[in-house]
């Protein structure tokens, strides 16, 4: 008889969108258990090639149906650094899901029918983590005497410092913000990273050694040359912390955010907690989020908990000028949106912005649009029908269109080489940039991607950084 998949248990939608707490729940032993036997264990396990890092996944899941969770939590540390964050969120459904054989070919994401690899990684690393389990270190004496510096407290720059802390090499953060994590804290909304998940991840790197300086901006306060001067290698985990913009009339109006100065303000500087925290964020009546990517749909669904917060009757909608099918963002976090009572309005172009007497946005003009041929991204692109004008009011919105390269310390540094889109130039076989001992990694090479992405990068980087200092004599 053919197993149905298990599904992680969930906070109720009502009553979920009141708060910022976890939404999934995740498996008990029970669960994981039921899900671990629906693998087949493949002779060839396709779901490996589909994981950016390469985890065993097979191999993992087996020590789950034989309950050794120990084993199957070291099993998934060979490659990756964070389990209990990217078994909550990594976009399964597009890699190792996708790639399960369960998956029919073709099909532009995971069946339902796919093993919840996710899950079943997130319940190992909870494991691992409530269990204190930790890795065995590995350090080489004839590294302890290098110091090297990591830019950025992100996915990237973590990974990367964990990797060189286990083997010995002196390590510090640099961060620009007051608090470390990077997009792992002011870009995901608690309710779907906990912040004692991210807290612990961070406190373990300390505990290896590893010291973190924050409110330091890099290419301001010191340059990558005199970085470069104090410490034997550096790591660039810049990210793309730059927001994009519609580029039309109306968009510089009161109460139009950009969906990172939005979710900054909700999730690093606790907007949703005041007057607790002394940051509030604006909230109205009608919220328009445009935008179909992970970071529209965390943007939706935190202003809708902000209106319910604040007592508002919550009428919060998304814009997209595409599909459902087409929108990047996880099915995972659409359906959580939908559940919530986020609207979704497919199709649909933003033309212009307008506002009323004092300068704030009241109305969004729209065009209607149809799908045509496939663009660069493969996804069918939209054609806008003329004519078709249509209002909608707002009194915020917000825009979740993508972000851009960070550039404070690559227009300072010349010598860092960048390409057409301000992103860094790597050797992508050591992840080296331009600058002899300058490595990078993350969304500052390839562009906005995700946690588990970013993190193969930094491991790559880790191991040129490795091989470079130990050509270096001292």
């Amino acid at each position: 008889m053919k197993k149905e998949p298990i599904l992680a248990k969930e906070a109720e939608a009502s009553a979920r969108s009141l708060n910022f707490s976890e939404v999934v729940k995740g498996y008990d032993e029970k669960d994981a258990l039921s899900e671990a036997s629906r693998c087949i264990q493949c002779k060839n396990p396709t779901c490996i090639s589909g994981c950016p890092v390469g985890i065993n996944i097979k191999k993992f899941i087996h020590e789950i149906t034989d309950k050794d969770y120990k084993a199957a939590y070291f099993t998934i540390r060979e490659k990756n650094d964070f389990p209990s964050i990217c078994g909550r969120v990594c976009p399964a459904e597009y890699q190792c899901r996708k790639a399960c054989v369960l998956t029919k070919k073709g099909s532009p994401f995971a069946s339902k029918d796919a093993i919840n690899i996710h899950f079943l990684e997130r319940f190992v690393g909870d494991y691992g983590m409530s269990n204190k389990l930790e890795i065995p270190i590995k350090k080489d004496a004839s590294l302890s005497k290098f110091k090297v510096a990591i830019v950025g407290s992100g996915p990237a720059g973590l990974c990367c410092a964990g990797e060189l802390a286990r083997r010995g090499v002196k390590v510090v953060i640099f961060e620009s913000l007051h608090q470390s994590g990077g997009v792992l804290r002011y870009g995901i909304p608690p309710f779907r990273l906990p912040r004692n998940i991210l807290d612990f991840e961070i406190n373990y790197l300390k505990k290896l050694g590893v010291e973190v300086v924050t409110n330091f901006i890099a290419g301001r306060m010191k340059t990558l040359d005199e970085l470069s001067q104090e410490y034997d290698s550096v790591f660039l985990g810049l990210g793309a912390g730059v927001p994009s913009f519609l580029g039309i009339k109306g968009e510089t109006l009161g109460n139009v955010y950009s969906a990172n100065e939005f979710l900054t303000r909700v999730n690093l500087m606790n907007a949703y907690k005041f007057p607790e925290y002394h940051t509030p964020v604006n909230i109205g009546k009608s919220v328009i989020v445009i935008g179909g990517g992970n970071t529209a749909m965390d943007a939706a669904r935190a202003a809708l908990r902000m209106q319910n917060i604040n007592g508002i009757s919550p009428n919060t909608s998304i814009v997209y000028r595409r599909t459902e099918v087409e929108m990047p963002a996880r099915r995972l976090e659409i359906e959580h949106a939908k559940e919530e009572g986020v609207k979704f309005n497919f199709l649909i172009q933003p033309k212009e912005f307008t506002g009323g007497e004092k300068g704030f946005v009241r109305k969004l003009r729209c065009l209607k649009c149809e799908l045509g041929l496939p663009d660069e991204s493969g996804r069918r692109r939209p054609v806008v029908i003329e004519g078709s004008d249509f209002e909608i009011d707002c009194d915020i919105a917000i825009l979740g269109i993508g972000l851009k390269a960070n550039q404070v310390l690559t227009s300072v540094t010349p010598s860092l080489k960048t390409d057409k889109y301000s992103d860094v130039i790597v050797n992508p076989d050591n992840m080296e940039t331009s600058v002899k001992g300058v490595f990078a990694g993350g969304d500052i090479v390839g562009g906005e991607g995700t946690v588990i992405e970013a993190m193969g990068m930094a491991k790559k980087a880790s191991k040129g950084i490795i091989e470079y200092l130990s050509k270096i004599k001292k």
